[in-house]
């Protein structure tokens, strides 16, 4: 464990609704920075320009670029090819939440979320593996 504080979050959801939702509870409440991308190639460019997170959010289910796909490209790029993921996602059945352990999650954020957690939420999956 590195004791590394989570500070920077790039979070994609292509729901601007939920973003700006999340926004609030992870800038306001939590105190991160946050880049916010509404589809996995806009977190893909967003990456190449130079923002370096040290967590990354994924919405799983997302047109043209879905959650798990956005992190095989993400995993491609040297600067997020270890960074922590959390998927959030309304689909929250054991076989799925394994699937997405799989593919290397450290947790899994149900949606509809409570925005007042959602900082703590993603700390404490981050303080697991930091």
């Amino acid at each position: 464990m590195s004791g590394k504080l989570l500070s920077k979050i790039l979070y994609v959801e292509d729901d601007l609704d939920i973003q700006a939702v999340a926004q609030i509870a992870l800038e306001v409440v939590g105190g991160f920075t946050l880049k916010t991308c509404s589809s996995g190639a806009e977190a893909i460019a967003a990456i190449e320009q130079g923002f370096v997170p040290d967590l990354l959010l994924l919405d799983v289910m997302m047109p043209n670029m879905d959650g798990p796909t956005t992190l095989s490209e993400l995993r491609k790029l040297p600067t997020t090819s270890a960074t922590p993921v959390i998927f959030m996602t309304a689909k929250v059945q054991s076989s799925e939440q394994d699937y997405y352990f799989t593919l290397g999650a450290i947790g899994v954020i149900a949606k509809p979320f409570d925005p007042m957690t959602l900082a703590t939420q993603a700390r404490t999956l981050w303080d697991k593996v930091a």
